[in-house]
This record gives structure tokens, C-alpha cells and sequence, in this order.
């Protein structure tokens, strides 16, 4: 609830100085980022937290690895986009390497427990969001789709954070609370924005792939920031998620040039 607060001011700020916010006028559209605001990013950011509780990391990661799976065979359903044979295999190839990024090739690393259901629900709840960010981005803008889920996942958390039989208490040090805001700004905020910006103009399937590169990009940032080395296996793994996410959604010039010309 606190990561929603500190979003929300964050967003009205933006609005209140460089945006004028975009009316929304079909009912349909307004229940769509009701949806959105509720499944794909109240439940969603809920089901995250709560499983990484107790889901050991490593499985967890695996999991969410397989978002574009099920993200591409919703695509196909609601906005009839195609999903290629080259797609299967690049994401295929994606995950194998995630698998040897996150266990470093061990399978004794892969745990099964009860917070995984959750992890599961946030796989599901990902690709959903996705879908309807691709679908309402063909008529909204980006930030108006962004402030609106948000304040509606703010509202909704409010009687669920309440509703605990302890009081809810918030003390914690002045370093916790900016760790809380900047990253709910910068991961939750700022690039949420962006990316329901862009999403209009890529398929959601291979939006969704580029998901696959979070572990490649995590371990590029340890080696930076954290001074943490990288063995032969994760050097494997990551050169398969590039390789992955590059087959999927690498399109041939040709291609494009005959639909330039069709347009």
C-alpha cells in the first residue's frame, strides 16, 4: 500500500506539471483499468510479495519465466496476433538459460513450496496485465492508463492492509522509507510508464519475451554494482537469453520493407 502511495503522489505530480490527463469516455475502456488496476497491479504486485515469502527465489524465477508462454497464447485469443514457430523456440531457449543463470545448472536448486501457488497467480497475473495494456493503448495514453490502474490498486489495498487482525504498523528507518520510495518510483512508477507507452506498438507476445532478460540483467548489475563474479555456466545462460530473446523477436528487413509498401 505504502509502494502505491508513493506512486500515486509521484504520478499526480507528473500530471499536475507536464500532463493534462486523458478523458476516458466508453464504459467499456473504464472497466478495463478497473480490471487492470485490480488483477494486474493490485493482485499482481500482492501475490509477488506475499509468495516471496516463502518461495525459495531461484524456483520463483523460473516460474516467471514462463510468462510470454502464456502471455503469447493470450495474445492469439484476444488481439489474434500470430505466434510463430521462431517465437516457441526463442523463448524455449530463453528459459533454458534463465534456468542456468538462476540454479547455475543445478537442479537440486529448484524447490517446491507453498508460496509458489502465488508465484504462479503473479505469472498469470503479468501476462493478463500485459494483454490489456496492449489493448487499451490502442485508444488511451500511456499515462492515463498508468495514474488510473494505480490509484485503483491504491484504493483497493487500503481495506485489505486494515483488514489484518494486528495493527498495521509502519516504523521503520528514514533509510527503509526512501529504499520503499525510490524503488516503487523508479521499478513501479517510471518504468511502468514507459513500458505501457511502447507496449501499443509491439505485439504483446514478443513484449512479453523481452520479460526473459530481467536474469541476464540482474547478473550484468551484480558484476557492476556488486562486484559479484560470473561463472562459465552463467556466461552460457546469458548468452542463451540473448540468443532466445533475440530469435523471437528479431524480424527480417525484408519483412518489414513488404509491409511498408502493403501500408
Amino acid at each position: 500500500m505504502l509502494r502505491f502511495v508513493s506512486i500515486v503522489i509521484f504520478l499526480l505530480t507528473l500530471s499536475f506539471f507536464y500532463h493534462q490527463r486523458e478523458k476516458i469516455e466508453r464504459k467499456t475502456d473504464w472497466l478495463l483499468i478497473i480490471l487492470l488496476g485490480i488483477v494486474g497491479v493490485f493482485i499482481n504486485q500482492w501475490s509477488f510479495f506475499v509468495g516471496l515469502e516463502t518461495a525459495d527465489p531461484t524456483t520463483a524465477a523460473l516460474i516467471l519465466a514462463t510468462t510470454p508462454i502464456l502471455a503469447g497464447v493470450l495474445a492469439a485469443i484476444f488481439l489474434h496476433e500470430k505466434i510463430t514457430i521462431r517465437m516457441g523456440i526463442g523463448s524455449l531457449v530463453a528459459i533454458i538459460g534463465i534456468f542456468y543463470v538462476v540454479t547455475k545448472g543445478d537442479f537440486k536448486k529448484i524447490q517446491i513450496d507453498e508460496g509458489l501457488i502465488w508465484i504462479v497467480l503473479t505469472m498469470v497475473t503479468f501476462a493478463i496485465m500485459i494483454i490489456l495494456t496492449r489493448y487499451l493503448g490502442n485508444r488511451i495514453d500511456a499515462f492515463s492508463i498508468t495514474i488510473y490502474s494505480n490509484i485503483i490498486a491504491l484504493l483497493i489495498s487500503v481495506p485489505f492492509t486494515f483488514s489484518y487482525a494486528e495493527p498495521v504498523r509502519i516504523e521503520a528507518p528514514v533509510s527503509m522509507w526512501l529504499f520503499l520510495i525510490i524503488t516503487g518510483i523508479v521499478v513501479h512508477g517510471l518504468a511502468t510508464l514507459i513500458w505501457n507507452n511502447h507496449i501499443r506498438n509491439v505485439d504483446a507476445s514478443k513484449a512479453s519475451i523481452l520479460s526473459n532478460l530481467e536474469p541476464f540483467v540482474a547478473m550484468v548489475a551484480g558484476f557492476i554494482l556488486l562486484k559479484k563474479p560470473i561463472t562459465l555456466i552463467e556466461l552460457i545462460g546469458a548468452f542463451l537469453i540473448v540468443f532466445g530473446v533475440v530469435l523471437s523477436t528479431y524480424q527480417r528487413k525484408k519483412y518489414k520493407d513488404m509491409t511498408i509498401i502493403r501500408k
